[in-house]
């Protein structure tokens, strides 16, 4: 899911792409344009930039289009957004469930990505909060965390509200002596740990990979009962026998997703959507080029796709 705020709201023009990119002589089956989710995390702007360029190379017209994560879903089944190249399980699993049950959204298949997003803190808060990594001991140290403003409750820094999650309800049903933030932004999140973490202070949030900041920081995940299905639905599942969403969050895939009316205009754009596929390693070592170093994620695709031709261009046989 997402560090600084990263709005690709224009398409890359063809002339930009010719410019680096090989131009591929193929015939797209319309030249309405394709509408690729982006939202405020980098890397679902990174693979959009990524898919983007592919599609135009061969000869498709596309548009980035900003969208909530959580609030996607009446856009994709309406056809005003085409494609997304991120849809977290940790976040998302169910609203993915209930558009693709409607017919008019199409699960597009994992993209090799692994997400994990969890409660995080800096390694040397296991020295004030003995008994860490385990959420038990959160019940004993919540003051550890707390501010003037929660306490003697700990605070937790989340995501921005449009993500959608389930801490709030996870504290209420483990019984955590906790207070949820949302920070607008998630530059917001990242600038509140680095200042942490550089003065040593208490600091607890939301963290995710594939990202940067797991190889930046020392750190470890909460260790909450491992979810399953039952928790979200069964309240006989899990430590609190009479509340669901006692557990943490369903780590697993990301996948891609579409609108099903996309599939009869653009068939090869669809397919090649379909065959695209990336890794953990290769995605993290990308937005420390972005987050980091301060490069648009437009150049850090584009180089990618000139580094790794042979990979791109397998996804997109049918228009080649």
């Amino acid at each position: 899911m997402k560090i600084k705020q990263c709005i690709f709201g224009a398409a890359v023009s063809a002339i930009s792409i010719s410019a680096s990119l090989p131009m591929m002589a193929a015939a797209p089956e319309s030249d309405e344009t394709i509408k690729i989710m982006t939202a405020d995390w980098t890397s679902i702007g990174l693979q959009g930039e990524i898919i983007s360029l592919v599609l135009q190379t061969v000869g498709y017209n596309t548009k980035l289009v900003v969208a909530d994560d959580s609030g996607r879903y009446p856009g994709f089944e309406n056809g005003d957004l085409h494609i997304s190249m991120e849809t977290w399980q940790t976040t998302q699993l169910k609203n993915l469930e209930k558009s693709v049950a409607t017919g008019k959204v199409i699960d597009m298949g994992e993209t090799g990505l692994k997400g994990v997003e969890d409660w995080w803190y800096p390694i040397y808060m296991k020295k004030r909060c003995p008994g860490l990594p385990d959420w038990n001991a959160l019940k004993a140290c919540a003051e550890v965390f707390a501010t003037a403003d929660t306490s003697p409750k700990g605070r937790y820094v989340g995501g921005p509200v449009s993500w959608g999650d389930h801490d709030e309800r996870m504290i209420e049903a483990l019984d955590l002596p906790f207070e949820v933030v949302h920070p607008g932004t998630d530059a917001a999140m990242f600038a509140e740990l680095r200042s942490a973490y550089e003065r040593e202070a208490p600091v607890i949030l939301w963290v995710w990979q594939p990202h940067w900041v797991t190889s930046v920081y020392e750190g470890e995940y909460v260790q909450f009962p491992k979810f399953e299905v039952g928790c979200f639905d069964d309240p006989s599942w899990g430590p609190n026998p009479n509340a669901t969403f006692d557990c943490g969050k369903p780590y697993g895939w990301i996948k891609k997703m579409a609108w099903a009316g996309g599939e009869k205009i653009w068939p090869c754009a669809y397919e090649i959507v379909r065959n695209y596929e990336m890794d953990n390693a290769t995605i993290a070592a990308l937005l420390v080029e972005i987050d980091l170093e301060g490069r648009s994620a437009t150049d850090v695709a584009k180089e990618w796709l000139m580094t790794n031709e042979s990979t791109w261009k397998g996804w997109a046989a049918c228009g080649l």
